[in-house]
């Protein structure tokens, strides 16, 4: 049995459905949102002016949910589920951290297509960490985490597979 600091563990999910404008479409994402994830999502806004697409800084663009605990795990098995279970290797980073699309909401178990919403896709992104990471994000008494505490892309990698039954695909 390995050291209990040593085990790595999901620590959060993000789930994030990025509209591009506000109005009828981001109000159709947080439905779609609410309906996957039983938690009510908070309303992203855009940090940069982009002319070209027609966006200002402060203007709604999408939605998002963070997931912790039981809720990320049970949520990220769902959405794995959606893939086959398979998760290119390019997902992961070198921390640790994956991300991946789901191209449609109607790939989830128990999910009907309803003409009133549309097809909205949406990204999952998952935080995998040891158990004392919080050292570098407290306000009192900050640290660096030493290297060899740190998540590398292969330990995720094994994680994924390990605890998840995911197949990583080169």
């Amino acid at each position: 049995m390995s050291e209990i600091m040593r085990q790595a563990k999901v620590q959060k999910v993000v789930v994030n459905i990025g509209v591009g404008d506000a109005g009828e479409r981001l109000v159709k994402a947080q439905k779609v949102l609410e309906m996957l994830t039983k938690h009510k999502p908070k309303i992203t806004t855009a940090k940069i002016t982009n002319r070209d697409l027609g966006v200002r800084e402060g203007m709604p663009i999408g939605c998002k949910v963070t997931l912790r605990g039981d809720e990320a795990e049970k949520f990220l098995t769902r959405a794995l589920g959606t893939r086959e279970r398979r998760i290119a290797s390019y997902s992961f980073d070198r921390e640790g951290n994956l991300s991946f699309g789901v191209p449609d909401y109607t790939d989830f178990d128990g999910m009907r297509y309803d003409p009133e919403i549309g097809i909205f896709g949406m990204d999952v992104s998952v935080v995998i960490q040891r158990p004392g990471y919080r050292v570098t994000q407290r306000r009192v008494m900050k640290r660096r985490l030493p290297k060899e505490h740190r998540m590398t892309r292969e330990e995720a990698i094994v994680f994924m597979k390990q605890k998840f039954n995911a197949e990583v695909v080169e």
